[in-house]
Order: C-alpha cells, then sequence, then structure tokens
C-alpha cells in the first residue's frame, strides 16, 4: 500500500493520469480494474477513473509492492548547458531571451542542450525544482519560436502559472513584437498584411495563398517601417495571428524577404555580406489581460525588452532603440 498527498502542480490530473505517471511498472488493464475493485480510492473513498484531483487529496492504491519499482533517477536536463539570458524571474515564471540557433525543445537531433533543459538545470541547482518532490510537473514552456529566431520565452515554474499563461497566449492577451531587417522598402510605413497559410510537412516549409483552401490558415502580420538604410529596411512586426514561420513569409511573398532568411530568402548573396543568420528578434512582450489571471494579475500592464538586437546595431547603429515605443 502506498500513498499519495496531491500537491498543487498535480491538481486538476485525471486519476488514472496520475496513477500511470506515479506506478509506471502498473498495466493500464490492471490500473482500471484497480480503480473499479476500490483498490485504488480518493480520500479513502471509492473513486472514478475520470476523476479530477485537488490540492490535498490523498490517494490511495492498494497493490503490490513491485507496481511500485522505483526507477534511478537519471535527469537528462543536467547535461544541459546553464547559459540563460534572464530578462525577467519571480516565483512563477521565467523570461529568457533565447539566443539564435538554440532549440526550445528537444528533436530528433538534439535532444539535451534545448533551452527548457538549461532552464531546469538553472531551477534545479537554485534548489526550486527537483524532479523527486514533484509527481508530475515540469518547469515548461508556455511559448517557442523557431531555433533560428531569437528573443524572449515564456518558462512557468509551476502548473497553475502554465495554465494561466497558456490561455493568455490563446487569446492573445499577451503581446508580443519582433524586430527584423528585410531587404529592400515596403511602399507603406505601416501595413497589415493577410493571406492564407498553408505548410508542407516534409519540406518543413510553409507557402502563401491568395485563395482558400481546405489546408489553409489565414494570417495576418502587421509592420510598420522604423528605419531605412543602404537597401535594408528596419521594421517592427506585430503578429495579430501566430503561425509557423509566418513573419519570414509573408514578408518574402511581398518582395521583401528576411535579411538572412535561408528558406524564404537570399542567404547565398547575405552570406557575402557577413549574415547567414536570419534577422528576426522577439524583442519585447507586454502583458495585457483582458480577463482574470489569478496568481499572474500582478504582471498586468507590465513590458519587458531584450538589451539588445545584435543586427539592429550593426546595421542601423545604437541608436534604433530611440524608434522603438
Amino acid at each position: 500500500m502506498k500513498e499519495f498527498i496531491i500537491t498543487k502542480n498535480d491538481a486538476t490530473l485525471r486519476l488514472d493520469k496520475f496513477i500511470q505517471k506515479n506506478c509506471p511498472a502498473l498495466p493500464t488493464s490492471l490500473m482500471f480494474k484497480y480503480i473499479r475493485t476500490k483498490k485504488i480510492k480518493v480520500n479513502s473513498k471509492r473513486a472514478e477513473i475520470s476523476t479530477r484531483l485537488k490540492e490535498g487529496d490523498c490517494v490511495t492504491a492498494y497493490i503490490n509492492d513491485e507496481f511500485f519499482v522505483e526507477i534511478k533517477p537519471k535527469y537528462d536536463f543536467l547535461s544541459a548547458s546553464k547559459n540563460i539570458d534572464i530578462v525577467y524571474e519571480d516565483e512563477n515564471i521565467l523570461l529568457v531571451n533565447k539566443k539564435q540557433g538554440l532549440l526550445v525543445h528537444p528533436d530528433k537531433n538534439e535532444y539535451s542542450d534545448t533551452l527548457i533543459a538549461r532552464i531546469q538545470h538553472y531551477l534545479y541547482d537554485k534548489g526550486e525544482y527537483n524532479p523527486k518532490d514533484e509527481n508530475s510537473f515540469r518547469p515548461a514552456l508556455a511559448n517557442r519560436i523557431d531555433r533560428n529566431t531569437g528573443g524572449i520565452v515564456i518558462a512557468a515554474k509551476n502548473a497553475e502559472a502554465l495554465r494561466i499563461l497558456c490561455d493568455k497566449i490563446k487569446y492573445r492577451e499577451i503581446d508580443k513584437r519582433y524586430l527584423t531587417v528585410v531587404h529592400g522598402i515596403p511602399k507603406q510605413k505601416t501595413a497589415t498584411l493577410e493571406g492564407y497559410l498553408e505548410k508542407n510537412e516534409d519540406k518543413n516549409k510553409v507557402y502563401l495563398l491568395k485563395n482558400k483552401t481546405e489546408n489553409a490558415r489565414t494570417i495576418k502580420t502587421r509592420y510598420t517601417i522604423l528605419q531605412s538604410k543602404n537597401g535594408l529596411s528596419l521594421l517592427e512586426i506585430e503578429l495579430l495571428t501566430g503561425r509557423t514561420h509566418q513573419i519570414r513569409a509573408h514578408m518574402a511573398s511581398i518582395g521583401h524577404p528576411l535579411l538572412g532568411d535561408g528558406k524564404y530568402g537570399k542567404l547565398k548573396d547575405d552570406k557575402k555580406l557577413g549574415f547567414n543568420k536570419q534577422a528576426l528578434y522577439s524583442y519585447k512582450l507586454t502583458f495585457d489581460f483582458k480577463t482574470d489571471a489569478g496568481i499572474l494579475n500582478y504582471l498586468n500592464g507590465k513590458t519587458f525588452t531584450v538589451k539588445e538586437v545584435w543586427f539592429a546595431g550593426e546595421l542601423f547603429g545604437s541608436d534604433y532603440r530611440k524608434l522603438l515605443n
């Protein structure tokens, strides 16, 4: 027999999901049987498979010890670098300035050194996160940006903060602004571009369409020219929708591809100029809550920016910051 006291980070999990995470050696079919036959109870009472757990609940499992096999912990995140650039931190969230070239999550080519692994390593060293103390939650990212895009990424330190952040992002109550440099000078100083975007999974590339198709999704991108110089323009971008490669593909579609963009731009020519990384940075984030944000209400109205955007400084000088709102 073993008892589990439900922590804040386990609250709202279904009973079956909680048992699967904490008794990995227990076959699913047998787990369902044990719940039905009251060998697994919540607060000493029979519970349904779909019961949502609450903080402070006591889950009791009257099952054989063999199903409580403890796997010796091996924390992959400890092999990640500790190098992160923190824009802001409190007891609930972290805002991290992700450098270009770093993945936010593992993929088939890179598993160990990712942004989320670095964040978990950092919090582990601080004593704010220990997997042994958590039944299911791990510090997680609320948003993501492409490997070759730099800028602010939001990490949640607890499950409640993560739920709130994901909800606010979904309903566009967190405003994110990007800086980019494009080839040429767009005709209008400020404009909102609209179109339809279709993704080719095999090529990991998107295509802009004039007309809606079954697989195409509506996109809206607003840009403002901040400065133009030597055939290049520094733009501030606001995403009114958030789709894969949206900024890169949308600007390329109107004849102004991003500097250093190897997928939609002129990378071969850009490399001759010394630019082999795309000029795109998520430089500013504002919490603009329209509805209650629970434990994160204190963030409402606050704006955070990265200190420097390398390509803006290199091409337009340090005064570029005076052009920003």
